[in-house]
């Protein structure tokens, strides 16, 4: 890698909050902190009108039960099915019934044409906890910075907090018959790389150690 492209890696670098990753807690500068939770999607639509008006109901109770701030956030990425159509024509080659080879291959034309007229689109939900070292007060917070209480003890601290927050959302989403879970390490930098690098990465280069910059330049040489 040219200088060059190294001194705007490290710059960029600087605009990121994340500090670093424990466990399943992303510790951000200025003491923040953040848990994830992924929740699974449910096609609302095919639902009854009564099963609609309790999701409705208990989603309500949800957010009027909650004591903290929420983040939810949804993440619309474009798939790539080539692996999958690919995956088709070769059980379409392996396959000794000539009336089934012909189903899948026809089937294969069907999904092609489709994806060139509508998008297909792999929609995921989380959310977002957070904790800060002001949750404590004001006074707490400054008293804490002239202290330079050690990092350990703020990792602590928040992972505390925020496993009671995700403990009292999980719950509720269980009430709604959602799956959910917490996002650990490894999942944690996979999401936080693609959301910063969008779609131009391949999902190999992630790797478990965060002291590798989550931010690419794409000038390399």
């Amino acid at each position: 890698m040219s200088k060059t492209a190294q001194k705007k890696n490290s710059t960029t670098q600087k605009f990121i909050e994340i500090d670093h990753i424990e466990e399943d807690i992303a510790l951000l500068s200025g003491k923040h902190a953040c848990l994830i939770i992924e929740v699974n999607a449910t096609n609302f639509a095919l639902l009854s009108k009564e099963e609609q008006d309790t999701k409705i109901f208990s989603y309500a109770s949800l957010l009027n039960s909650l004591s903290f701030p929420i983040q939810i956030f949804i993440r619309s990425k474009k798939l790539d099915i080539s692996a999958y159509l690919k995956l088709l024509e070769a059980q379409a080659s392996q396959s000794q019934n000539h009336l089934l080879s012909s189903q899948i291959r026809l089937y294969r034309d069907f999904i092609k044409e489709l994806v060139k007229v509508n998008t297909v689109l792999d929609k995921k939900f989380y959310i977002v906890l957070s904790h800060s070292s002001l949750e404590r007060g004001v006074h707490n917070a400054k008293a804490t910075e002239k202290k330079n209480i050690p990092a350990d003890s703020f990792a602590s601290t928040a992972k505390t907090t925020l496993h009671s927050k995700a403990e009292s959302v999980l719950s509720q989403l269980a009430r709604l018959n959602l799956r959910a879970k917490t996002l650990q390490k490894e999942e944690l930098i996979k999401l936080y790389y693609e959301i910063y690098n969008g779609s131009t990465v391949e999902t190999n280069q992630i790797s478990d150690d965060i002291s590798t910059p989550i931010v690419r330049g794409g000038n390399q040489a």
